[in-house]
This record gives C-alpha cells, sequence and structure tokens, in this order.
C-alpha cells in the first residue's frame, strides 16, 4: 500500500509541469495578443485597404502613406496621406477626381473591428476635395458599381467625439433633381461645424449654410439653412450623436414659389402648384421618417396632417392622413399649367372631361396609404357645386388606387373610387372609374330654376390613356342618368312633343310634369351611343338615337317627339344636335319649320290627322336599367 502512494506521488510530480504549462498558455496568451492588438502596426495595411476600397468604388484607389503616430494601446491614431479616388468613367472626362484628401489622422477603437466594424472616435482633416454627381436616371458616383437604390437597412450609429476640418470642399451636381451646390467646410472644438456656400435649385439661385456644436460625445445640436428669393428652407433639431443623421429630431419650415421646387430637396415625388409655405416636426429613425404637425398653405388653400415614410426591401412605404379647410383645385397646378389649359380650350373648345394627367409610370419604388379630407371647396371661377370631399388613395406597386370617394354637394353626393393601373411597365395607364351621383337636383347641380327634379347617374368606364380626357376617349363601359319628380314650363313640355302651337299658346307661369329624362350610353372604344334617350312629359314626351364621341365630345343626334293630348299644331320629322356637350348644336330641319309645312300641321290638326299619340314611358324600369 505505501509503495502504491509513493507511485502515485512520484507520477503526479511527473504530470504537474504540464499542468502548469497549459493554465499558462491560458492565461498568457490572450496577453500576448492584446499586447500585439495593442501595438499593432496599422499602416501596413494601407495596400489591402486601398484594394478593398477599390472594389467599392470600382476604380484604382491610391493612398500614398498610412502609418501608426500614437505609440501603443487600443485605440491607435492612423495618419493617412495622399488619398485619391477617381471619378466615375460616366461623369465624363476633365471633371476632376471623385475625392481628394491631402491628410487625414484618425483615431479608432480596435474592438468593434473584433467584429468586422470600424468606428472612428477622432478625426482630423485637411484639404479634402470631394465631387459628388447623380445624373437623370439617378445614378450616384458613391455608390458600388451597379447600385442605384439606397439601401433601407438602419445606420450603424456614430462613436465620434471629435472633428477637425481645415481647408475643404465639397461640391454636389445633381441632374435628376436639377440642383447643384458648392460648400466650404470646416469643423474645431471651439467654433464647431461650419458648412456654408452657394447652388440653384431648379434653376433658383440659393445659398447654404449649415452649422453644428461642437463634436463630442451625446446629443448634437444644429442648423440647416437654404435661402433665396424663390426657395427658402429652415430646420433646427438634434442629433441623437454627431453628424448621425439617421437618428435626429428637427422643426422644418419652408417657402416657396411652387412646391415641386421643394420637393426637389426632399424628393417625395410632389408636384407643381401655386406658392406655399408649411412647417412640421419630424423625426428621423432609419429608415423611417416621422413627419408630424403638418401645416401649410398652398395658395389660398391651407392643409394640416401627419405622414410616415418608410424604407422596406427597396421601396418606399407612406402613410398618412391630410386635412384641408379650404380648397381650391387650381391652387394645385401651376400658372405654367393653367396657361397650357387656357390655351388648350381656346384652340380645341371647352370639354366636360378634365385633361388632367394620370401617368403614375415614374413612380415605380412607393407604395402606401393616404386619407384625405376637404371641409370646403372654393373657386376663383364662382361657387363650386362640391362642398366638400373625403377619400383614400392607396398605391401599391403601379397601381393607384382612389377608393371611399365622397363628393359632397349642395344637394346629394358622388361616391365611389377609381383606379388608375400601370403595373408591368405598361407605356400608358389604364384608368377605371365607378361613381355614382345620388341625393342631387337639377337646381343644385345647374343653377337654374325653370326645370326641376332629383338627379341620379352611374358611371363605369376602363380605358388607357395618359390623361383623364385620353382614357375616356378610348374606353368601354357605359354612362346613365335619370332625372324624375319634376316639372318644366309648359312650352318647353309642348315644343318637346313637336306641338309648335301648344308651345306658343302656353300660359307664361304655366308647368307641365316631367315624369322622366332617362339617357343611357353605351360605350365602345370611346364612342358613346345612346340608348334610351327619352324625355318624358305630363304632356308629350321626345325620343332620341345616336352617339356621342369622345375625347372631342362631339354630339350627333336625332330628335323626335310627339304629344300625349291633341296638338294644336304638330310639326312632322325631327331634329338633329350636334356639337359638344358644353356646346350643342340644335338643328331644325327646313321643312319641318318651313310655312308650308306648318300650314299642312295647321290643316292636320283640323281634321284630327296630327299622328299618333305618345304613351308613358316606363320611367321606373329605364331608371333600373341605366343605373345598374
Amino acid at each position: 500500500m505505501g509503495q502504491e502512494n509513493r507511485q502515485a506521488r512520484q507520477e503526479g510530480k511527473r504530470r504537474w509541469p504540464w499542468g502548469r504549462i497549459a493554465l499558462g498558455l491560458a492565461f498568457g496568451l490572450p496577453v500576448l495578443l492584446l499586447v500585439i492588438l495593442a501595438a499593432f502596426p496599422w499602416g501596413i495595411l494601407k495596400d489591402m485597404v486601398a484594394r478593398q476600397a477599390t472594389a467599392r468604388f470600382g476604380r484604382p484607389v491610391t493612398i500614398e502613406s498610412a502609418r501608426r503616430v500614437d505609440g501603443f494601446g487600443f485605440h491607435p491614431v492612423l495618419a493617412v496621406e495622399g488619398l485619391r479616388i477617381p471619378q466615375s468613367d460616366w461623369v465624363g472626362a476633365g471633371q476632376g477626381d471623385f475625392a481628394r484628401l491631402r491628410r487625414a489622422e484618425i483615431r479608432f477603437s480596435v474592438w468593434p473591428l473584433l467584429i468586422g466594424r470600424f468606428e472612428p472616435e477622432d478625426i482630423r482633416v485637411s484639404g479634402l476635395r470631394l465631387a459628388l454627381v447623380r445624373d437623370k436616371q439617378g445614378r450616384t458616383n458613391w455608390s458600388r458599381p451597379g447600385e442605384t437604390k439606397e439601401k433601407d437597412e438602419g445606420g450603424g450609429g456614430s462613436a465620434l467625439q471629435g472633428l477637425i476640418v481645415t481647408d475643404s470642399v465639397i461640391a454636389y451636381r445633381d441632374a435628376k433633381q436639377d440642383r447643384d451646390a458648392v460648400l466650404r467646410f470646416s469643423a474645431d472644438p471651439a467654433r464647431g461645424v461650419l458648412a456654408e456656400g452657394t447652388g440653384t435649385v431648379r434653376g433658383a439661385p440659393v445659398r447654404l449654410r449649415f452649422t453644428g456644436a461642437p463634436v463630442k460625445s451625446g446629443a448634437w445640436p444644429f442648423t440647416a439653412a437654404i435661402t433665396g428669393d424663390q426657395l427658402t428652407m429652415k430646420a433646427r433639431g438634434t442629433m441623437d450623436r454627431p453628424l448621425d443623421t439617421d437618428a435626429m429630431t428637427l422643426d422644418l419650415t419652408a417657402r416657396a414659389d411652387d412646391l415641386k421646387r421643394i420637393d426637389a430637396v426632399i424628393e417625395a415625388g410632389l408636384f407643381q402648384t401655386e406658392a406655399v409655405t408649411l412647417a412640421a416636426h419630424v423625426r428621423h429613425d432609419r429608415p423611417r421618417w416621422t413627419i408630424s404637425d403638418l401645416k401649410g398653405r398652398i395658395g389660398r388653400s391651407d392643409f394640416a396632417g401627419r405622414l410616415t415614410v418608410d424604407k422596406k426591401q427597396g421601396r418606399t412605404l407612406l402613410d398618412g392622413e391630410v386635412s384641408a379647410g379650404q380648397l381650391d383645385f387650381d391652387d394645385l397646378s401651376s400658372a405654367e399649367a393653367r396657361a397650357q389649359a387656357v390655351a388648350l380650350e381656346k384652340r380645341i373648345g371647352p370639354r366636360l372631361v378634365p385633361n388632367m394627367r394620370i401617368d403614375i409610370g415614374k413612380i415605380d419604388s412607393t407604395d402606401g396609404t393616404l386619407a384625405l379630407r376637404v371641409d370646403r371647396v372654393v373657386s376663383a371661377q364662382g361657387p363650386s357645386p362640391i362642398t366638400g370631399l373625403t377619400g383614400r388613395m392607396v398605391m401599391d406597386h403601379q397601381r393607384l388606387t382612389l377608393d371611399r370617394i365622397r363628393m359632397t354637394l349642395r344637394q346629394g353626393a358622388v361616391t365611389g373610387q377609381a383606379v388608375i393601373d400601370q403595373r408591368g411597365g405598361r407605356p400608358v395607364p389604364t384608368l377605371t372609374l365607378d361613381l355614382r351621383l345620388t341625393g342631387a337636383s337639377v337646381l343644385a347641380l345647374s343653377g337654374q330654376d325653370k326645370i326641376s327634379g332629383r338627379v341620379a347617374a352611374r358611371a363605369y368606364l376602363q380605358g388607357a390613356g395618359e390623361t383623364v380626357r385620353a382614357a375616356i376617349g378610348r374606353s368601354d363601359g357605359r354612362i346613365g342618368l335619370v332625372v324624375d319628380n319634376g316639372s318644366l314650363p309648359d312650352r318647353y313640355a309642348a315644343a318637346l312633343g313637336f306641338d309648335a302651337g301648344g308651345a306658343l299658346m302656353a300660359g307664361k307661369n304655366a308647368r307641365a310634369g316631367l315624369r322622366c329624362l332617362i339617357l343611357g350610353v353605351t360605350m365602345k372604344d370611346g364612342t358613346g351611343r345612346a340608348d334610351p334617350l327619352i324625355v318624358d312629359t305630363s304632356r308629350s314626351r321626345l325620343d332620341g338615337t345616336g352617339t356621342v364621341r369622345f375625347p372631342d365630345e362631339a354630339l350627333a343626334l336625332r330628335l323626335t317627339g310627339a304629344p300625349k293630348q291633341g296638338a294644336v299644331v304638330r310639326l312632322a320629322g325631327a331634329a338633329t344636335v350636334g356639337g359638344t356637350i358644353q356646346r350643342p348644336d340644335l338643328v331644325i330641319p327646313q321643312e319641318v319649320k318651313s310655312v308650308g309645312n306648318i300650314f299642312k300641321s295647321i290643316g292636320r290638326a283640323i281634321t284630327r290627322r296630327s299622328g299618333p299619340e305618345a304613351q308613358d314611358a316606363d320611367c321606373a324600369g329605364l331608371a333600373r336599367r341605366v343605373l345598374r
């Protein structure tokens, strides 16, 4: 037994040195690695960094020198001199380099490098020249080769604790939004960050100025301003970390001669308008922008609302609501656009169907929902028949649906939806309209009081075109109009029955009942055929046939009428209606209104052979048919 114990102690003595070696390695190797990391000569990676930058920009990046200038530690300082990145080939010859840097000193932490992230803590830059360019197609010279869209993932934050910049200039030229600028950029621990210069936005000269507090850890206040005669935008806010625009809160005000000029800065896909002022509170947590307390004015129209703009899988997602206390639709177009519309109307005559553009082919990466409410509609041309408006716009991959539409009239309302579909790269959109008019009156719609009655209508049309007018001009579908339970002057009712004597002898204030006016139009490739066209009164009935052709809105109708009682002087024959919807031209053939024909009509009246009398139309059945 004693011998066994002695053997075990001897074996333990032999194993112990290896245990101490293993324990020493376990503690010593990490210490050695830390020492190597703290003393690592980072400058020897210059060529590797240049190769990676060359792959990143797709053009040869050169660095004259890179060396570590501090002694030892886990926050090394690297000095880089003579950095050059050539300009992209597509920018054009003679445009200089994309970037040149005389000297930069960068202090960074080694710990983020262990997980593949480079986070500068302190930067000193001198002699920076940066030329940023974007072409009309949206290609940028700072993107990776072949990359055209901004990535939508969130930013990585900023660990910057200090910044000094001297003798540095940034130039920017953007053909897509027609804007350019040249800014001198400086920063120091005492005065903070300053960038200022001049530029243009859609041809309008502007001055630009950006100021920020000295760079240090924590929240970082800043101001930014674009000022000019045609555009002024000012922002005051705080970034969560210095120079980290991915996380910031700001208050924005803007004034411009046109909303499109503001859009050249914010790139939200807006349109030309009258002069505009607006203010908003904005929060950005990349990739999301949250716009609250939005208030503004366009011309004499006011608006308020909120909007969230998000990015996901390369698409822009919108969600918001806008309300207007007062809206003039003319404010939503520019003076130039209105002048073009006036010139067009002067050339071709007035048209009922608007010439509003509906091409959404360029809105290829935006989806979302926007609710709309208008409390009061006004017009410089006089009182508007529309008193209020609500609806919702839903965009889904180039299919824009305007649903929940309700246009409140002085009497009645228009409800329904409109769909603009340009999916699949279609050169022109397809417009589908499905609208109903209910509860209206002739007086409310036309403003005249000689004819009264309830009005209902239905339109279902589908056609392709770049404007509403062009789409209706190629549309298929149907249109229905019903006026019933009304009255009209007795002389009008007699004339509808081609009773010339009755029209002449009717009392000035005498009235007849309007049982119904029924119009059904079947559309095929922009041409509508009237089926039926009936005006049925207590005294007469008028029947019509023919067509209305869009987009000219040309009428070609034939009208015949008959009285329901014996006519005093009943004219034979028919009348025609030509011209356009806005300017109809009633033509009574010469033989109908000739003296001889009138005497013949008198003779038929004396002999009681004036022709068959009209029968009541099935107003209810016809109304259901055309309004289905």
